[in-house]
């Protein structure tokens, strides 16, 4: 996988990079010196900081862009209220406005100097007075570099902390000691395993010895802003790099224990260390198959949860084999729990769950013994998320048995044939009863209720079997079923 940083960027000198962070920024000029003109005429100092001057530096700068200044939130209101094209305050308990500015997104919050009470780790908000506090308690030593804007446009280059000597290495090292840093706030643990897989970084030996012992804090942390941190890592360029990092300082045990926990189920093909490299690997597999419209958030999250269910499922056999019978259901039932317990929306539950309980539906049907049935329920079970299975099936081979891959892969390409064949005669995407509950209750003579449903069940389910059947041949299977029911559907 190619280094998420400027292909160049780990052999530049200072200068080289301090010129592509010019580049990045000339793209931003018109903004920069108008926003460094409004500061200044209101007396008040402005600074590009955090992840925009590393972002440029890298030469990946995008339209967000995050300042810092002394202007206090109010004072900030009053100026920027008729300069941005839109402005919103929702973060301004914390000293951030926001600013939309043509294409681009401005973040801009007072100078910080916060302290944390050590018991939910939230920061008691206090506001400083200067850069270099400001800049010492931000997470890591590259997100603490500043460049001054005034009505030029962008200025001085500000690095008290050393920041561009370690970007250059490609190091995560933080400010102060990482004890402090971590123990202020310990969600920066997991920031560091988000941005080894956003920015291809390697930690610093403090800061890996730090992770590890203070693993057990970041169950301080809540749900919400643990699933943030752990999304941010899996859309990374490199999120198998963060999900190893996590795993091995033990911040996956408080997070994601399920994941190390694969460790200990050795794969039934014997073709890999274990179930965890397996997971990785079909990870790194389905990214390879995105396509143009990735990164998929979904897509690998079902990718890196759909074997989780192994280790609960591990059976040692007779012959000497390690089977994992129906490691797909629980492996649904667990990925549903964990999701719920980081607080995901509902629907993402529904659909990681899904395609984990769908993974190995494929590899039920053997070689070429697809019935049209088979076809439409594997096609109506997956629903909206069939693209996505079709994927993660695929990314699932791992074998280093080349005829056995092709195979597989063989097999896969001739059901999709199968399911655009079928498609082209029946509409699959809608698979539903020839009749609706109107035309059953008035065949039937019932109102609306239980019997209804069970009807419309068995046309659901006479439609999947047989295809779609004519209004004469559907009526008389409905009464059929209902004669065979008593007359009353029970």
């Amino acid at each position: 996988m190619p280094d998420p940083r400027r292909e160049s960027a780990p052999g530049e000198t200072d200068v080289e990079l301090l010129a592509a962070a010019q580049v990045s920024l000339n793209r931003h000029a018109e903004v920069l010196r108008g926003l460094g003109q409004l500061f200044a005429e209101h007396g008040h100092e402005l600074y590009l900081v955090g992840g925009s001057v590393r972002d440029a530096l890298l030469g990946r700068l995008g339209a967000d862009l995050d300042f810092t200044t002394d202007a206090r939130p109010e004072q900030m209101q009053r100026f920027l209220r008729g300069w941005g094209d839109a402005l919103w305050d929702t973060g301004i308990e914390f000293g951030t406005l926001g600013v939309g500015k043509g294409a681009d997104r401005l973040e801009l919050t007072t100078f910080r100097a916060d302290t944390y009470d050590q018991v939910s780790r939230n920061p008691e908000v206090r506001f400083g007075d200067n850069l270099a506090d400001d800049l010492v308690r931000r997470d890591f030593t590259v997100n603490a570099m500043a460049v001054r804007i005034t009505a030029e446009g962008p200025g001085e280059f500000l690095d008290p902390l050393g920041g561009l000597t370690t970007l250059r290495a490609g190091v995560l090292d933080t400010p102060s000691a990482p004890e402090v840093s971590f123990d202020d706030d310990p969600l920066r643990m997991l920031r560091a395993a988000r941005f080894v897989s956003q920015l291809g970084f390697t930690v610093a030996p403090r800061v890996r010895t730090a992770l590890e012992q203070m693993a057990p804090q970041l169950g301080r942390i809540t749900a919400e802003r643990v699933a943030a941190e752990l999304d941010k890592m899996l859309l990374g360029a490199d999120p198998i790099a963060g999900i190893d990092l996590m795993v091995e300082t033990g911040l996956g045990e408080v997070v994601l224990p399920e994941i190390g926990a694969m460790r200990m189920a050795i794969d039934e093909h014997h073709q890999h260390k274990d179930v965890y490299q397996h997971s990785l690997t079909v990870l790194r597999q389905a990214i390879d198959l995105e396509g143009p419209d990735g990164p998929d958030l979904v897509l690998r999250w079902a990718a890196l949860l759909h074997d989780i269910g192994k280790p609960d499922t591990r059976r040692h056999e007779p012959d000497g084999g390690v089977s994992f019978h129906h490691h797909e259901v629980v492996g649904a039932k667990m990925t549903r729990k964990r999701m719920r317990a980081l607080k995901y929306s509902k629907q993402m539950v529904d659909d990681v769950s899904q395609l984990v309980y769908l993974h190995l539906r494929f590899h039920g049907y053997g070689d070429g013994r697809w019935t049209d049935s088979a076809v439409r329920r594997y096609v109506t079970d997956a629903g909206p998320l069939l693209g996505r299975l079709h994927k993660l099936v695929r990314a699932d081979c791992t074998t280093r048995n080349k005829r056995r891959a092709a195979r597989l892969q063989a097999n896969y390409d001739d059901l999709e044939r199968r399911i655009e064949e079928l498609a082209a005669k029946e509409d699959l995407a809608r698979v539903r009863p020839d009749l609706d509950g109107n035309e059953i209750m008035a065949i039937l003579g019932i109102p609306a209720g239980p019997q209804v449903g069970k009807a419309w069940t068995y046309l659901k389910e006479l439609r999947l079997d047989r295809g779609p059947l004519e209004r004469d041949e559907a009526i008389a299977e409905l009464l059929t079923w209902w004669n065979q029911q008593g007359g009353s559907g029970v």
